[in-house]
């Protein structure tokens, strides 16, 4: 039997990064999953459903690791409990309190550290750049030269690309994909304030209704508030 392809999947638990392991695992796939604390608030809800969803798939390779130096160097609501995480307005062309200033960047080197470690030739990332709240280490141009900086920062017999399979699609697309691929959609979260019942009302819970509203869809998990333009 041929020996599957090594891989690497970033897996936050949250619904993108979730869809995105199930493209990796239906193309079969030897899948290393890696999980990134980084201090935000809701890290003990996002590590049970990364577990969860590990389990879900089978996946025995896990790598848990803790960046929590982001949170001491602060900038983001996510991480700073004395900035409060704003209410999503969709509309705004601002980019949220809650970006994390360079936090793709600092998981990707982690990624492709541990490629290079193990030999895997693939990181999957479930990136979007459509409706990734304006994010600028969510868009093509960041993955493009992230990806020259591979390519010239690694041995040279290393040969690993950035996989981004989410990152055109709409929130509707990617849900339709889950759908269709028997994605857990159920174990995810994507709150970024409670980890207890989803807020609903932050930019990740906004985009989340939303994009199961477009697609017509009901949404599995438990809202506290579901707003009435969703």
């Amino acid at each position: 039997m041929k020996t599957k392809e090594k891989i690497i999947v970033l897996m936050s638990g949250g619904m993108d990064s979730t869809v995105c392991a199930a493209i990796a695992y239906s193309e079969f796939y030897d899948i290393h999953a890696l999980h990134i604390n980084y201090g935000q608030k809701t890290e003990t809800r996002e590590e049970q459903s990364f577990n969860e969803i590990c389990s879900y798939y089978s996946i025995d390779n896990r790598l848990h690791v803790d960046i929590g130096y982001l949170k001491h160097i602060g900038g983001s609501s996510l991480l700073d409990n004395s900035i409060e995480i704003s209410k999503a307005d969709l509309l705004s062309k601002e980019i949220p309190n809650s970006y994390v200033p360079f936090r793709n960047a600092n998981m990707l080197c982690i990624a492709v550290s541990w490629a290079e470690a193990i030999k895997a030739t693939k990181i999957y990332i479930g990136a979007v750049q459509e409706d990734s709240s304006g994010y600028p280490d969510c868009r093509k141009d960041f993955f493009d030269a992230f990806q020259l900086m591979i390519n010239q920062g690694t041995k040279p017999d290393t040969h690993i690309q950035i996989i981004t399979p989410l990152l055109n699609m709409s929130k509707k697309e990617i849900i339709h994909t889950g759908n269709n691929l028997n994605a857990p959609l159920h174990l995810t979260w994507s709150c970024y304030g409670s980890e207890d019942k989803a807020c609903g009302i932050c930019d990740s819970c906004a985009l989340r209704l939303r994009g199961f509203a477009q697609a017509e869809c009901i949404d599995p998990i438990e809202y506290e508030i579901v707003p009435k333009y969703l």
